[in-house]
């Protein structure tokens, strides 16, 4: 336990798999205990710490849906049961339903509003007054909000409101050595994205950017990883948009 408390301390959400799995393998490769959030899939986050482990790093699975305020407040207290602390917070859980707002039922609205804007607003409001001092806090958006791409009207709004959050809290902060970052992603090789699309429509989406490729996961890991660690202690309030400068 000792050791464990003289470990930076991450909790990661939705990192049962693609770009929250990335990230927890990433910062647990930089030397972070990593406390591993899934909403429902034990096995994947539990394949997840395993490898974690079998690298030689620290991690935990622990479930909580991040739309439950009182689970949030729960995956808080096992941090800091286990480990002692927070240090860095990463929410990286969210979900993607896309059609045109003309067929766009409540379903698709509410579902998308609970996850993306409601589940933020809880780690926010969670790890605001829980992370250790000095820590950083980091929440993920879509580089669609720049795009404004059609069918992704509810998830892009509720993405947008997440950057809101972001920079507002890093203000009000002011004085506890606390950063707080939005990493929004282009498109990105995970299977949230990939679902449902035709081999063509991926890409033509892969060659929007510069760079003419899809992103991965490992892309927006070390995003991810360069705003928690020593290099990014003076990015706050920003938005970085890891997207190969599709926009």
């Amino acid at each position: 336990m000792t050791e464990m408390r003289q470990k930076r301390v991450a909790l990661v959400t939705g990192a049962s798999r693609g770009i929250g799995a990335a990230v927890a393998t990433r910062l647990a490769r930089d030397g972070f205990a990593v406390m591993v959030n899934y909403a429902g899939n034990t096995a994947l986050a539990e394949e997840v710490v395993r490898g974690i482990v079998w690298a030689g790093g620290t991690a935990e699975a622990v479930q909580g849906d991040v739309a439950d305020p009182a689970a949030v407040r729960a995956l808080f207290g096992q941090a800091e049961q286990r480990f002692g602390g927070v240090d860095v917070v990463v929410n990286a859980a969210g979900i993607l339903m896309q059609a045109p707002l003309t067929e766009s039922d409540d379903t698709l609205f509410d579902r998308q509003v609970a996850v993306n804007l409601k589940g933020t607003f809880n780690v926010l409001r969670e790890a605001g007054n829980r992370v250790r001092t000095g820590g950083r806090i980091i929440t993920l958006s879509t580089s669609v909000v720049g795009l404004k791409l059609e069918t992704y009207g509810v998830y892009a709004a509720t993405k947008a409101a997440v950057e809101t959050l972001t920079a507002i809290l890093s203000k009000e902060l002011r004085g506890r050595g606390i950063t707080v970052n939005a990493v929004a992603p282009g498109p990105t090789a995970t299977d949230l994205f990939l679902k449902g699309k035709s081999p063509e429509l991926i890409d033509r989406l892969a060659k929007l950017p510069p760079l003419e490729r899809l992103g991965t996961p490992e892309d927006i890991a070390a995003a991810v990883a360069f705003l928690s660690g020593p290099d990014g202690g003076w990015i706050n309030g920003q938005t970085l948009r890891s997207n190969g400068g599709m926009v």
